[in-house]
């Protein structure tokens, strides 16, 4: 029988992934949600914590249920040509796509903007990001103990400076909550639900899930069981964490639009109230905790995109890919903050779905003896709604009329599948999916348990 774990190990995993977890991207979606949302600021939160640190959450839990090695094996259970595209894209999508280049971005806003004039801002981007990934090169070419202990620092030192913003602006609020913006003014619950899906975090939990079990593994527990159970204690010690910094983060947003008017991004709402609360100090602090931990995080994840495409690909060598996909990230992450933030939403709604339902199919793999069937048709048909939401929301970002035969499906969708204006029509249709071939699997294999016992009775 396996020793428990004392709370103090379940308290380090926790951190742990919380670190993992918590980039310097995810401070402005909350204090974004919190300017706009205004007096429905509490429904729109609740929303947004089921995707911003629920499915995570869960992410981590199937990684431990699945028993599998890495994400392309666990995806390889629908196809292992799925298994490929699939871990490609998302590796892609966390990586120099999008997340990686938005640290960057991020680290510029918050960091370096508010010390440049806005004339200058576009050059003083290019200057500021040049320097910044190749710092990001130079350590993910030159893996080091450095960015580890980095790390290990800036995250407890960013949980304080946070935990002291929100208690001044619970204590000592910079305004009044004001009214809702149009797109909060209704289904603000639903909205913040679907902001959620910008932290990226449900996809990065399927690639995190790995190192938190082996992290588990190497403190003895070795049973699927215990590693479920640790995961889990581990898992709420980061939500607890995240949760209060997006609660107070969004609240600090909603309480600042009066004095500090409507942003288009939460980095200068941030900036700001650490020079309201704490002056020219506080900015320089915010400045150098924010670049350090987005350049934390962006070695991590050209690193980590780096050895997954060279295990693809071993005859192209881990530098080459390294090399490319920080040159990618610094070229997208001159399109500036607000661009990447919203063309990462037609991808997001695509893989979400995708994700979720992989999710889900782990934890009822069991009850349908892990049956390429039922993983097979449940990702089909909410790759078949998914595909469109995407490219509906691609549109609308764009600002062009859908396609005759588009307007036809979204129509379509529109009239047949619950929840399709919320961005959740995939839900329904995969439950019932999995239910109808989970039970065609089963009346399977007691059919042919049955004519096995029949032939060996005649012999």
């Amino acid at each position: 029988m396996e020793n428990r774990l004392p709370f103090s190990r379940y308290f380090i995993i926790g951190v742990m992934l919380f670190a993992l977890f918590f980039g310097a991207g995810n401070l402005i979606f909350p204090a974004s949600l919190g300017q706009q949302a205004g007096s429905n600021v509490w429904l729109a939160v609740a929303g947004f914590l089921i995707t911003g640190i629920g499915l995570p959450f869960l992410g981590i839990l199937a990684m431990g249920v699945s028993g599998s090695k890495n994400l392309q094996e666990l995806a390889s259970r629908v196809h292992p040509l799925y298994g490929i595209i699939f871990t490609a894209l998302l590796y892609l999508t966390i990586g120099p796509f999008f997340a990686a280049p938005r640290t960057g971005a991020v680290a510029y806003d918050i960091g370096i903007a508010p010390f440049v004039g806005e004339s200058s801002g576009q050059i003083g981007l290019f200057i500021f990001t040049l320097l910044y990934f190749i710092v990001t090169l130079w350590f993910s070419l030159n893996p080091a103990k450095i960015v580890d202990n980095v790390g290990k620092i800036l995250s407890p030192a960013i949980i304080v400076l946070l935990l002291l913003f929100l208690v001044m602006v619970f204590v000592q609020p910079i305004g009044t909550i004001g009214a809702p913006q149009a797109a909060y003014s209704h289904g603000a619950f639903m909205k913040g639900f679907m902001e959620g899906y910008n932290t990226m975090d449900a996809l990065a939990s399927l690639v995190f899930g790995i190192i938190v079990i082996n992290a588990i593994r190497s403190m003895g527990v070795s049973s699927a069981r215990g590693i479920l159970v640790t995961s889990a204690k581990s898992g709420i010690v980061a939500i607890l964490f995240l949760g209060i910094i997006y609660i107070g983060i969004a609240y600090l947003g909603a309480t600042s639009t009066e004095s500090f008017g409507l942003f288009d991004t939460g980095g200068p709402v941030l900036e700001k109230a650490a020079s309201y609360y704490f002056g020219t100090w506080g900015m320089i602090m915010l400045s150098i905790i924010i670049i350090l931990a987005g350049l934390t995080t962006s070695i991590g994840l050209i690193t980590a995109c780096g050895e997954y495409f060279h295990t693809l690909f071993p005859m192209i060598s881990y530098k080459v890919f390294v090399l490319f996909f920080t040159l990618g990230s610094f070229v997208v992450a001159n399109f500036g903050l607000s661009n990447i933030i919203n063309f990462s939403i037609p991808v997001l709604m695509f893989l979400y779905p995708l994700a979720v339902v992989l999710m889900l199919l782990t934890f009822l793999s069991k009850l349908f003896h892990h049956s390429r069937l039922v993983y097979t048709a449940a990702i089909m048909v909410t790759f078949f709604i998914s595909i469109v939401d995407g490219l509906k929301t691609f549109f609308n970002l764009l600002g062009i009329d859908y396609f005759d035969w588009l307007s036809a499906i979204v129509g379509f969708y529109n009239r047949v599948l619950p929840l399709y204006s919320d961005g959740l029509g995939w839900l329904l249709p995969v439950l019932v999916i999995i239910l109808l071939t989970g039970l065609i699997t089963r009346i399977q294999q007691v059919s042919g348990v049955e004519l096995k016992k029949k032939s060996e009775s005649a012999l």
